[in-house]
């Protein structure tokens, strides 16, 4: 299964840019929560993360009730898809989980001449979609789509589930989650694991209309995080001021490793997030890759038979790591 290299890469411990962690640490104050709740491990957290649906509820201004919380948004994207996934619409090249677990799936192409740009009211839902998945801003290129569409879509195509993933809306791009109460067909999930830096503790959630979310809620472990999890979580969402700070700061550093990239003669694409995707040619990305983690650093091709062997997701790593990167790559392209 292909999406289990979007893990933390087992106990490798070199330099790592194949993947969507964040490189920074969880901020000081979700360490100091979490090491707080240790001695009390011997209890449960309060049924259903109650305290930290109550401060997402307050945050987004949304029932409490339409909230699921559990340990990481890769559960309940699977929940979502058993319950909808029997005909899926997606926007590619997309997270590589959704083709695996789908039963069966159409695209929408978004094209490299258009640096994977893609105006939502030009999308045609076929016939006899069940579930159609939007991730804003998207993975692999990191570019952000403009959501004012989305009601027209939701209300031309009542039938259809539509599932937008905002994992990456922490670093980029327009939420809508207050859609969610006035219309029954969206869905919304959302993570810590990315611009918060909480992808060990394992916390996602999701904005869900009432009977989807009452029905996931009602089928759930009553305690799905973990006390340390569940109180780094609050923590990380008590301080978003210093988590946008960090995420200007990851923006930076990508921009900063895509120009290097480009003095390497490396095309790359628009992101507006902490990864964004290259095109190597006429060089193959997987023999760059294993050249690279004989050097200790581990990134991975996209493997997409549309785009051709070029391409890779590159994630910034700090900027130690970055240089490291850029000059090991360097040597590799020039025996190449």
């Amino acid at each position: 299964m292909s999406h289990i290299t979007e893990k933390g890469g087992g106990t490798f411990q070199g330099i790592k840019l194949l993947l969507c962690e964040n490189p920074l640490p969880p901020i000081d104050q979700a360490i100091a929560a979490a090491r707080s709740e240790l001695p009390r491990s011997n209890y449960y957290t309060e049924p259903y993360s109650a305290p930290l649906r109550s401060l997402i509820s307050e945050q987004l201004g949304i029932s409490e009730r339409l909230i699921h919380i559990n340990a990481g948004s890769e559960l309940i994207l699977r929940q979502l898809f058993d319950r909808f996934g029997q005909q899926v619409h997606l926007l590619t090249p997309t997270y590589v989980l959704f083709p695996e677990i789908a039963r069966h799936y159409t695209e929408t192409r978004l094209s490299p001449e258009k640096d994977f740009a893609y105006d939502l009211a030009d999308v045609v839902i076929p016939e006899g979609t069940t579930l159609t998945v939007i991730v804003n801003p998207n993975n692999p290129n990191g570019g952000v789509f403009d959501m004012a569409s989305l009601p027209e879509l939701l209300s031309r195509h009542p039938k259809t589930m539509f599932l937008i993933d905002e994992a990456f809306i922490g670093l980029a791009g327009k939420s809508v989650t207050h859609l969610v109460p006035k219309y029954p067909n969206l869905l919304v999930t959302r993570t810590l694991s990315k611009a918060h830096s909480l992808a060990g503790f394992r916390v996602g959630y999701g904005i869900f209309p009432e009977a989807v979310a009452d029905d996931l809620n009602n089928r759930n472990d009553a305690y799905p995080l973990a006390r340390p999890s569940q109180a780094a979580a609050i923590a990380t969402l008590q301080n978003e001021e210093r988590i946008q700070e960090r995420a200007s700061q990851l923006r930076l550093w990508t921009e900063e490793l895509a120009v290097q990239l480009r003095t390497l003669g490396v095309r790359t694409f628009p992101t507006e997030t902490y990864f964004f995707l290259a095109d190597f040619s006429p060089h193959d990305a997987s023999r760059i890759a294993d050249q690279l983690r004989s050097r200790n650093i581990l990134i991975k091709p996209l493997n997409d038979p549309v785009l051709g062997p070029g391409y890779m997701r590159i994630t910034t790593a700090l900027p130690e790591d970055n240089r490291r990167f850029i000059d090991a790559l360097r040597e590799v392209m020039s025996g190449a």
